[in-house]
This record gives C-alpha cells, structure tokens and sequence, in this order.
C-alpha cells in the first residue's frame, strides 16, 4: 500500500498529488477524471489468476501509481475488484477493464470499479457508467469511432489497438483535428515509447504487459514490476514537463 504523496506526473510536476483517502468513495466522475489525468497512467492487469492479479495490482502500487484496471479475462475478476477495493481502496483508484456490456459494467459498479474501460465502443455501457456518475475510457481507432465515442459521452477514447496504426504518430495525427478529445493510447506503448507518447498528446497511458510484464508475473518476482512502474511513472512526468516547455 502507499503511505506516502505520489510526485506529480503533470507538467511542471514537482509538486505532491495527495493519496486518495476516503472520500474516494463520494468522488465525482469529474474527479475521478481529473486524477486519472495527474497520474497519468492506467496499468492493465492481465493474470491467469486471481492471486496473481491482486499481487500485480500490488506491485504496480508500491511503484508509486495508485491506478489499476483489472480486466474481465482475469479468472474472478469481479472479486478481485473487490479485494482490492478493501486492501488499496482509500489510496487506489480500480478501475475494470475488457467490459463488453452495460450489464458487466453494472456488476463492476456494484464491487466497486470507479471507472470502466472497453477494448470498443457500446453505446448502451457508456451510457450506464455515465448515469451512475463513473468514468468511461470506450475504446476506438479511426476518427469516425473515436468521434462517435465522445460524442456519447465517454470521459476518454482509448486508442486501440494504437501500436499496430502508428503509435506516437498515429495520436499525434488525431489530436491535430481533435484537440478537445482525451485520448489514451494502448497497444505499443513501452518503455521506449512513452514520452512520444505523451509528447503527440495522449492524455494519459494504457500500458498492459509491459508494466505487468508477463515473465515477472508468472516467476513472482513483483520488485520488477514495481520498478518498471516507477520507471514509467518518471518518464511521464518528464516528457510531460518537456511538452509544456
């Protein structure tokens, strides 16, 4: 768990972003938002287990995001929304990811998830986690998806999948005519690519397997993860300080 302020990932970032503490649990989706954007990264936990998904979710917190996505394809997934919620709650947001339909979106609600994230765009699941006030990340890829998307009323566009389009260029081509538009990219966001990510616009970052790198899950080792999040926690608040110079 956190016991300590993160450092601001947003531009400028020497200042600290305060923990969560408990009036998470009357945060607004505009705040909700607003926090998504200072951290600036959205871990995607993707495990074989349920064990391994709240030890990931563990790792990539002590690395100093206090955001995760857990993701329906984990065994239990629900569940583990809800562990998480009671061990890291007051301090982290958690989030579900590969919701497919306003009915999974509810039962995500109902544990706990503070935002929702789909791989595509239905209209009937943005329009459920907008009427019970919580963030939506609906996934598309060309402009037309990605208008359709905000105008319904997603929070943010994840850009997927973006690695296979263009990567940094690719968001960078859609923020030209679409300036007002969040974006997070995901699918070919790493180490190498992060701060072009952030340089072409993109609001925050969906990054999956190469944060929660599958080899460290699989041998256990949680130290890499959680120092490949911090790595990616430092490049962010970099490139973000170099776009506002």
């Amino acid at each position: 768990m956190l016991g300590k302020a993160e450092k601001d990932p947003s531009p400028g970032g020497t200042a600290a972003l305060p923990p969560i503490r408990a009036e998470t649990w009357t945060m607004t989706r505009e705040e909700i938002r607003k926090r998504i954007v200072e951290i600036g990264i959205v871990p995607i936990v993707r495990a074989s287990s349920a064990t391994q998904a709240r030890q990931a979710a563990e790792a990539v917190c002590a690395g100093g995001i206090p955001i995760v996505e857990v993701t329906m394809t984990v065994p239990g997934a629900i569940d583990v929304i809800k562990e998480l919620i009671k061990s890291l709650g007051t301090e982290v947001l958690v989030g579900a990811g590969t919701v497919l339909d306003a009915e999974t979106a509810q039962r995500c609600i109902d544990a706990g998830a503070e935002f929702i994230v789909s791989p595509g765009f239905d209209p009937d699941t943005v329009a459920l986690a907008k009427r019970l006030g919580k963030p939506m990340m609906a996934g598309a890829l060309t402009p037309t998806e990605v208008i359709a998307a905000w105008r319904s009323g997603s929070d943010f566009v994840k850009i997927f999948p973006c690695g296979t389009v263009g990567g940094p260029k690719y968001i960078k081509a859609l923020k030209a005519p679409l300036p007002q538009i969040p974006m997070i990219p995901t699918g070919g966001v790493n180490l190498n690519t992060a701060a072009e990510f952030i340089q072409a616009g993109a609001d925050a970052l969906g990054i999956g397997g190469e944060v929660v790198l599958p080899s460290a899950l699989k041998s256990g080792d949680m130290k890499t993860i959680t120092e490949t999040a911090r790595q990616f926690l430092a490049i962010v608040r970099d490139a973000r300080t170099t776009r506002a110079s």
